[in-house]
């Protein structure tokens, strides 16, 4: 107990040394967090703001009704899938999307689409080089004459600029772009796009989410979409004999009139016989094609935007109280750390 007694006793004792020789240094610790507020406040003054685009939508999957299920191997016997279950699905499931919306295909792709700035239409990655001065510092690199050009494919880019193109991605991803789940429990997803360009932030965070959305639709009916066309096909091409054979039916009956001529009938016979035939294929592909349709319209996808970015934009700047306040604690505790550590030396060498 007396050992205990006599630690806490040094322990206050040493926290008194030190606050006296703090309190002894007050004068430089306040110098110090007055310059550091002054270098806070010219930050600030000097700093340009941000501005802060922000897209939220909802992700709500498309579901077969379980009547499709009853006409599936109806439709099998023509060639056609409607099993549903369009192609992609685990590339959106969960999370999945939130990295998908950060990948690389989408980036650049929104990076390529046109954007207009003060009247005057040019693709995003230009406008993203031209507010961040990257081309300037490219000089001397060999770099400073690459551009974007609107309607490029980028199939046929040179290998600098699907090297800048790289960089512009990484930029964006770690300082321009956020996708985040607000709440895990529900379907809201939001976009922000952060850059101190309004129009930019704005545009790219709306064009980012088509981009994506569009890709999601296609890839989750691309199934039923085929299945669509192939029935569609073969309904045309039905309808095309259908009404060939109803013209030749309607003819032979034409010339055989004479019912005592029997064996004449037997042509009229098999044409109505064809006739029927290609009537009976012919409703069985319409239904199907229908229940392809009602498949397609079903999985697909619906996403709903709730807030889009809406000029003007929210401004991210450090306020000059603020960058007065921080300058001045960092200054200040910056000053202390020294002289702790200063003393502490000393101690260790005294």
């Amino acid at each position: 107990m007396q050992n205990d007694d006599t630690s806490l006793r040094n322990l206050l004792l040493k926290v008194e040394e030190w606050i006296k020789f703090l309190w002894s240094k007050k004068l430089l610790i306040i110098i110090v967090g007055l310059i550091g507020g002054a270098l806070g406040l010219t930050i600030s003054l000097n700093t340009d703001p941000k501005y802060k685009g922000e897209l939220t939508f909802v992700l709500e999957e498309g579901n077969q009704s379980s009547l499709l299920g009853a006409y599936s191997g109806l439709a099998s016997q023509f060639g056609i899938d409607l099993s549903g279950g369009g192609a992609g699905n685990g590339l959106f499931q969960g999370d999945n999307i939130l990295e998908f919306l950060k990948s690389r295909m989408m980036i650049q792709s929104t990076l390529l689409s046109s954007i207009i700035v003060e009247g005057k239409e040019m693709t995003m990655a230009e406008c993203y080089i031209g507010f961040n001065k990257l081309r300037e510092s490219w000089k001397g690199k060999g770099l400073e004459n690459v551009f974007f050009p609107l309607n490029a494919d980028h199939r046929t880019f040179s290998r600098q600029q699907d090297s800048i193109l790289q960089d512009l991605f990484k930029r964006i991803i770690k300082g321009n772009l956020q996708v985040t789940r607000p709440d895990k429990k529900l379907n809201f997803i939001s976009v922000q796009c952060i850059s101190k360009h309004e129009v930019f932030s704005k545009h790219f965070a709306e064009v980012l989410v088509k981009e994506a959305t569009d890709f999601y639709i296609d890839t989750k009916t691309r199934r039923n979409q085929i299945s669509v066309d192939k029935l569609q096909l073969q309904a045309d091409s039905i309808e095309i004999l259908l009404n060939r054979k109803t013209y030749s039916a309607a003819s032979i009956q034409d010339i055989n009139q004479n019912p005592a001529k029997l064996a004449a009938g037997v042509s009229a016979e098999f044409a109505m016989r064809d006739k029927f035939i290609l009537q009976t294929m012919y409703a069985e592909v319409v239904k199907n094609l229908e229940l392809s349709k009602i498949a397609m319209a079903q999985e697909t996808p619906v996403i709903q935007v709730v807030d889009s970015p809406i000029l003007p934009l929210e401004k991210i700047r450090l306020g000059k109280l603020k960058g007065i306040v921080f300058g001045g604690l960092i200054g200040g505790v910056l000053v202390i750390a020294s002289l702790i550590l200063r003393k502490t030396y000393r101690d260790i060498l005294g």
